[in-house]
């Protein structure tokens, strides 16, 4: 049987065994030596998603116990209708907790600045505080 047939029979094309004859025909003192560096070529990959840097975690503010006869700040960011919020919240509080003082403040600056005045404040005289950031 023939080597034609004999492939066709495995489901193979002809064109592997061409293939590979004509590779194993080859010296290997024949071969380029750009072929010879490529096989022996070693590449070095770096990872794409890097290394992030260490997370830092801060524990939560202590929670109180209860709200009455404490002394709560609204802090207003200037989000979109935050100090609506806000207001609605100082309402309710002065309807719902009597006991309870309700501060309502507006932080200078844009979200993103800070306000060390107003923190200071908050920390001597207040109990807690509730800030409306968005989202």
């Amino acid at each position: 049987m023939n080597r034609r047939k004999l492939l066709s029979l495995l489901g193979m094309s002809p064109a592997l065994l061409a293939g590979a004859q004509m590779e194993a025909q080859q010296p290997k003192a024949a071969k380029s030596g750009k072929v010879a560096a490529a096989e022996n070529a070693q590449f070095e990959a770096l990872n794409p998603k890097g290394s992030p840097p260490p997370v830092k975690l801060i524990p939560m503010a202590p929670r109180l116990d209860s709200v009455h006869g404490k002394t709560i700040y609204l802090v207003d960011t200037g989000f979109m209708s935050g100090g609506v919020l806000l207001q609605q919240m100082q309402i309710w509080f002065n309807k719902n907790y009597p006991d309870v003082t309700v501060v309502f403040r507006k932080k200078a600056g844009s979200y993103m600045e800070d306000d060390p005045p107003l923190w200071k404040e908050i920390k001597e005289k207040g109990n807690a505080a509730i800030m409306a950031i968005g989202h």
